[in-house]
Formats: structure tokens, sequence, C-alpha cells
């Protein structure tokens, strides 16, 4: 009776608490290796933030005198939130192009094999992409003010403002995510990224007020996460209505994590 007991308790494994320390451990091991790759690779970081900059500098002075719109402050200030949700959701290439890369070159292959957790592959890349995404967010923020962008709401808002940019961000690096590893070719993702992210910023309220838009485009417009999320943003930054728009992003993130995190678990398994 002994032996079976504790034949029992080795099988059984280690204690919940030890795991999860493990679990976090890795993660954080992970975390700390993808960042030390960016910072022995700064060209990187840079040509990440190049891009939303331009993005910011070409719709203040190039298109901003086109475009009217009736807010707080001018164009400058329904732009700045817009950039900001664009520039989180762009910044998810880098995810599923890594997670790709990663795949061809048996990286995963490797990690697999060592006595780490599973969960640590996938949280490390998306917990270093969110500190690279918190960078980027926080320089567009810095070349908005310098150009004009003000927070007309307060502080505590702004913070908000970025906060909710950063975790839509993330929601959009989980199917990132689930897309490298299911395609797992790294030409293949980055172009796959372009046909579906551009059509959700571009036909949204990111840039122009969607009642310019066709009537028919509009309805698509209204309803899809990015707007939600960008008038919410804009509300926080600018003041507004800020419950309905509150829910309706909580909702629209919560579904897309509830989606995605599984699929990506499970290409990753069946890698």
């Amino acid at each position: 009776m002994t032996a079976v007991a504790l034949a029992a308790v080795d099988v059984a494994g280690p204690p919940l608490r030890e795991r999860l320390g493990r679990a976090l451990s890795d993660t954080w091991n992970l975390t700390r290796r993808d960042m030390k790759i960016w910072t022995r690779n700064p060209a990187f970081l840079v040509f990440a933030i190049v891009q939303p900059v331009m993005f910011v500098l070409l719709f203040r002075y190039v298109f901003g005198g086109a475009i009217q719109v009736q807010v707080p402050g001018g164009y400058v200030n329904f732009l700045m939130p817009g950039i900001i949700a664009q520039s989180a959701a762009f910044a998810s290439f880098g995810t599923a192009i890594a997670l790709a890369r990663q795949m061809q070159r048996g990286v995963i292959d490797r990690f697999r094999s060592m006595p780490m957790a599973r969960s640590a592959v996938l949280l490390g890349r998306l917990v270093a992409d969110s500190f690279r995404m918190l960078v980027t967010l926080l320089v567009i923020l810095a070349v908005g003010y310098a150009v004009g962008f003000r927070f007309e709401n307060g502080v505590l808002p702004g913070v908000l403002m970025m906060l909710l940019g950063l975790a839509f961000g993330v929601a959009v690096c989980t199917v990132s995510a689930y897309v490298g590893l299911a395609i797992r070719d790294e030409e293949s993702v980055g172009s796959f990224g372009l046909i579906w992210l551009f059509p959700l910023t571009f036909v949204s309220a990111a840039f122009v007020p969607v009642s310019s838009m066709p009537g028919w485009l509009q309805a698509f417009a209204n309803n899809q996460p990015v707007t939600i999320v960008i008038d919410e943003m804009r509300h926080l930054a600018l003041g507004g209505a800020l419950v309905e728009g509150a829910w309706q992003s909580a909702a629209w993130l919560a579904g897309v994590l509830l989606v995605f995190v599984p699929l990506a678990v499970r290409s990753y398994r069946r890698a």
C-alpha cells in the first residue's frame, strides 16, 4: 500500500504553485531573450517606430487640411487616437513574423525539447512584444504632442486611453500569434497581415469621420472593433460618452482573446 501511494505521488508531479512559479520564471527568461535580441539589433526598433511617425506627420501636414472634423483642438486631436490604435495593431506584425521565423528555423522545436513550461514560449513572446509596443506608443505620443496634440479631458483619462490602445494591440497580437503558427512561412505571414489589417484600420474612424464614407460602407465601419475601440480612446482623450464605448470595447477585446488564444495554443501544440 505504501509503495502504491508513493508511486501515485510521483505520477502527480510537483504541486500547482511550483508549476506556476516555473512557468512564470520560464516566461520571464524568454521575454528577456527576445528583448536582448532587440537591444543587439536596434535597427528593428527604429524601423518599427519610423512608420507610425511618418503616418503622424503625413496625416497632420499633408492630408489634415482637407479633412474636416468637429472635435476640440482640430484634426490633430482627432488623428492621434487613431494613429495610436493603428500602430498598436501594426506592431503585431512582429509577433506573427517572429513566431513563423522560429518555426522555420527549428527554434520552437528546441524549446519544446527543453524542460520548460510549454506556455512560456507564447507568453514570453506576447510579454516582450507588449514592452516593444509600449515603447512605440510612447514615442508616437511624444511626436503627437510635438505637432499639437493635447489631452483635453485630463491626465487620468489620457493614461486610460494609452492603456486601452495597448490592450487593443495585445489582443491583435494573439491573432497574429495564431496566424504565424498556423501559416509558418515568414514571407506569407507578412503578406497575409497586410490583407486583413489594412481594411480593418483604414475602413474605420481612425483617420476620417465615418459619416464621410458611402452609406453602404458606414454600416461596416461603425460596427467593427477598430472603430469602437478608437471612438472610446477619442472620448477618453477629448471628452464624451464613455460607458457604452467602454463595455463594447471590453466585449470585443475579450471576444478576440477568448477565440484566438485557444487557437494559438492549439497551433503551437500541433507545430
